[in-house]
């Protein structure tokens, strides 16, 4: 088999696991999407070590070691992430990762702008406009 093969089935699954990374806004699709993308890399790293092994005579395949390396990393970072969005489905409601992030940088649900402070002061001006305003 050439090698082209794996390596072109390899950045098709790459390029989909970016695409859902991307353009997903739940967060267990974007886990999916992320082991796309490392299972990609593993099938880079079994294919150029076959073809290495092939053209060096050697038995090291140290790319099939890498790969299961990987495998167990991508192991870990699926049970850590889901106890991860597990816990925040529990505590938030949702899964959408939009709705995280804003909840995330602390914008309120009137905006950034909003006054707090519960007054009908304007927001801008001097600090005498402002105390004519409270007066």
């Amino acid at each position: 088999m050439h090698l082209a093969y794996p390596a072109v089935l390899s950045a098709l699954l790459f390029c989909t696991g970016l695409y859902g990374v991307l353009a997903r806004r739940n967060a267990i699709l974007v886990l999916m999407s992320v082991e796309l993308m490392l299972n990609a890399v593993n099938l880079n790293l079994v294919a150029f070590d076959v073809w290495l092994s092939r053209a060096a005579e050697e038995t090291l395949h140290s790319g099939q070691a890498l790969t299961l390396f990987t495998i167990a990393i991508a192991a870990a970072e699926i049970g850590i992430g889901l106890a991860i969005v597990l816990a925040v489905h529990r505590n938030r409601g949702t899964a959408d990762i939009d709705k995280l992030r804003d909840t995330a940088e602390g914008h309120e649900p009137d905006g950034p702008d909003s006054d707090t402070s519960g007054s009908d002061t304007p927001a801008t001006g001097t600090a005498a406009e402002k105390a004519e305003a409270t007066a």
